[in-house]
């Protein structure tokens, strides 16, 4: 697919069918985040690559039940320590993962607000040292279904020229789709 194809098709998905994915298509979704923009190229991120259905299945209980229909769960685990960058950098990670995710074929979600007040019972769950942190996990699989576009705002609404109010866009010259 092209990026903007990729983009336009990305979807957040809550419920999956369970699908055996190769590891080389996990190792692309990991690649695509290490390449990720962060500050100052320093990269305080890690992976952590979950298939063990008995884990997988805890976490779907403590954080969010979706999870629990993912084939494979990636983490990412972030080092404030090393950055003040850190949660920039990780959003950058996992969009990239989330884009990478679409284009292979596969559905994800972005899961975060209901993983952060779990988020000292989660890193005990999977040994991730103390000092860390672990904010962000990406459920994967194959969507159960069709999953219906949501409205965004128009780029009309949101967008504005040198001054805040000064609108960018004067013809209908760009839709969004």
């Amino acid at each position: 697919m092209e990026l903007f194809e990729v983009i336009e098709k990305r979807r957040s998905v809550r419920s999956y069918e369970k699908y055996d994915i190769p590891k080389k298509d996990i190792e692309k979704i990991l690649k695509a985040g290490s390449l990720a923009p962060s500050g100052r190229n320093i990269q305080p991120y890690e992976f952590i690559v979950i298939d063990d259905e008995k884990i997988i299945k805890k976490l779907g209980e403590e954080v969010q039940n979706c999870i629990s229909e993912a084939s494979v769960v990636i983490g990412i685990i972030a080092d404030p320590q090393m950055s003040k960058y850190w949660l920039e950098d990780i959003s950058a990670v996992t969009e990239n993962m989330l884009l990478a995710i679409e284009d292979l074929g596969y559905a994800s979600c972005w899961i975060e607000g209901t993983l952060l007040p779990k988020e000292k019972q989660i890193k005990e769950l999977l040994k991730i040292p103390e000092e860390k942190r672990f904010i962000i996990i990406l459920p994967i699989g194959k969507a159960k279904g069709e999953i219906p576009k949501k409205s965004k705002k128009d780029i009309k609404e949101i967008t504005h020229h040198n001054f805040y109010s000064n609108k960018y866009f004067i013809a209908d010259s760009v839709k969004n789709k």
